[in-house]
């Protein structure tokens, strides 16, 4: 990449975490997306081009801070402007699309040509976990791997899915900020409860990864994180069992929420995201559903 470049745009795909039992492991990217165009500029500030709110500004700070640091370039100033259809603070991965685009972006106008599994290393530091680093970065349905002791990134599984399989992503009009809803997790977990949750993650990959969908039927059995988040998105609950018994396979809560999602056959999708909007309505809550399929290409420099 030429070293003359001074503006760039990145898309990057939402993404949908955990997939019931797999926490902090499994990520599945989303054919919803959110753009971030980079502009470089002398001396070494990030700014918006538009308005943008604090936590935005700080996440591009600690972004920006982190690349000049892992690639060993000397630090220059930029301006960022972020737009796309991605909801923050609803479980769909919004926050890598803005980590995403900043690495990806900052990737191209220094002319580094760091590999997207760096990148994915420089994101999950930031996160803190992998699964929606890899999703949004990498594409497709990822298993990420991070080293026990330390957290630090190994690698990702990475899987693409045919856009037979529709992910109908419920939002209600409730915001869930991650760091809130992992204050509500227990320290420890009684054993069989944590058993039960490993044989559901590992079914569910091993039907993903064999495209044995039929066997996504009721697959999805969690007690590392919906049974303490769940109870707070009102309608959550009955949303994604509204989902099931109108067609689709399995459902699970999206991230920490407040998206809830439903796993469906392209033929029962509509049928799916009707009754699940119909579910929160049914206790008083507002909600979008969107249908989308996998993104199997990730970030792209455009």
């Amino acid at each position: 990449m030429s070293m003359s470049l001074s503006s760039v745009t990145v898309r990057v795909p939402g993404s949908t975490s955990n997939c019931g039992a797999g926490f902090d492991t499994l990520g599945l990217a989303l054919n919803i997306h959110n753009r971030v165009t980079l502009v470089r500029e002398d001396g070494e500030l990030a700014r918006p081009a538009t308005a943008a709110d604090g936590r935005a500004q700080a996440m591009v700070e600690t972004t920006a801070a982190a690349f000049f640091a892992a690639a060993r370039v000397r630090p220059f100033g930029f301006t960022y402007r972020i737009f796309g259809d991605v909801p923050p603070a609803r479980g769909l991965g919004s926050s890598v699309t803005v980590i995403g685009g900043v690495l990806g972006g900052l990737n191209a106008l220094s002319g580094v040509a760091m590999s997207d599994h760096q990148l994915v290393a420089i994101a999950t530091a930031i996160e803190g976990h992998p699964d929606n680093a890899a999703a949004g970065i990498l594409g497709g349905f990822c298993v990420a791997r991070c080293e026990a002791a330390t957290g630090a990134y190994l690698g990702t599984v990475r899987v693409e899915l045919p856009t037979e399989l529709v992910f109908v992503a419920t939002s209600p009009d409730v915001e869930m900020l991650t760091k809130e809803s992992r204050g509500v997790l227990p320290e420890t977990l009684p054993y069989f409860e944590a058993v039960k949750s490993i044989n559901s993650a590992a079914y569910l990959v091993a039907a993903l990864v064999a495209g044995e969908y039929e066997r996504l039927r009721h697959a999805v059995t969690d007690y590392m994180h919906e049974p303490y988040r769940l109870p707070r998105i009102p309608g959550g609950r009955q949303a994604i069992s509204a989902g099931v018994d109108a067609g689709a396979y399995t459902g699970w809560l999206s991230g920490s929420g407040s998206t809830v999602l439903c796993v469906a056959p392209a033929a029962e999708a509509t049928t799916v995201a009707k009754a699940m909007t119909e579910a929160f309505a049914g206790v008083g809550v507002t909600s979008t559903a969107r249908m989308l399929v996998t993104d199997n290409r990730g970030l792209a420099v455009e």
